[in-house]
This record gives C-alpha cells, sequence and structure tokens, in this order.
C-alpha cells in the first residue's frame, strides 16, 4: 500500500464508512474495503461496484453519501441481481432459495446450521459441539488445544 499524504485527501474525506453494520476503512480502495464485511469476498465486492456503477478503483473516503447509499442497495439487491452461483447461500434449508447473506447474517446462520446438526444428532453436529475435529482431520498429532502433549522427560 502506498503512503497516503492526508493534505491530498481533503476536507470531505470519510476515514471510515458505515455499511451492513461493519465499518469500511476509508483508506483503503472500495472493491477491497468492501472485503471487510462478512461474506463479501474480492469477486462479490467487484460485481457490488460494478452493480452500482462505482470505479473500484476509487478510495472508499471519496465516495460521496449517494454512492454509499448505492452501495447499500447494490448489497441488499445481490441476491436478486445475480446468478445463483455466485451466491453463499445456495438452495436454503428453511426457504428453498438462493441467498446471499452478509454481516451478522452469517454468524447467525451458522450457529444455526450447527445448532440442528447437533438437533438431529448428526456425526458432525456431535463433533461440532464436543469440539473435535468435523472434516475428518487427523486428531493424534496436530490440531491440539490447551496444555502440552507429548513425551515428558524423566527427571
Amino acid at each position: 500500500m502506498t503512503a497516503i499524504d492526508e493534505t491530498q485527501l481533503g476536507d470531505d474525506f470519510s476515514y471510515i464508512i458505515r455499511i451492513a453494520d461493519t465499518d469500511v476503512d476509508g483508506l483503503r480502495k472500495i472493491s477491497v474495503g468492501l472485503c471487510s464485511i462478512k461474506g463479501i469476498g474480492m469477486r462479490t465486492a467487484g460485481m457490488i461496484c460494478k452493480l452500482s456503477d462505482i470505479d473500484g478503483s476509487k478510495l472508499g473516503g471519496h465516495l460521496t453519501d449517494e454512492e454509499q447509499e448505492r452501495l447499500r442497495q447494490a448489497i441488499g439487491d445481490y441476491a436478486t441481481e445475480m446468478p445463483w452461483w455466485l451466491m453463499n447461500r445456495q438452495r436454503d434449508l428453511e426457504s428453498n432459495e438462493d441467498a446471499h447473506i452478509v454481516a451478522m447474517e452469517v454468524s447467525m446462520t451458522r450457529d444455526d446450521d450447527i445448532a440442528r446438526l447437533a438437533g438431529i444428532k448428526t456425526y458432525r453436529g456431535i463433533r461440532h459441539r464436543s469440539g473435535h475435529k468435523v472434516r475428518g482431520q487427523r486428531l493424534r498429532s496436530n490440531g491440539r488445544r490447551g496444555t502440552a502433549l507429548g513425551v515428558q522427560r524423566k527427571k
């Protein structure tokens, strides 16, 4: 990242922009800054910038209030404007629809999914609840938490 002279930024520069209940850094390009929102990656951020007709290389702090509102609107309309394969929640179990969830919805949905798996006592749900590895990773010698395990020397 290049050093930015504060005299070049101007009086109307915003160092922090609030979008989708997340603080976005105004010193970053808006396409990179949107990635600080949960559920939005680089590809999604680029598509949101394109959807809202905003240059992705523009610094986030230079966005006007009208451009910020267009970004918020584009994030809200993302699920209806983009194809199903760009969504992060495809064929939801409850609604059977494709959606793109962002911000706090991501963690709430994840917690709900884990609670549903544990409630029906699936293997994955039990592993989540007990704090073990879920996807078949090695347990014997890797991923240990807490106190140090291993060979102890004789004293």
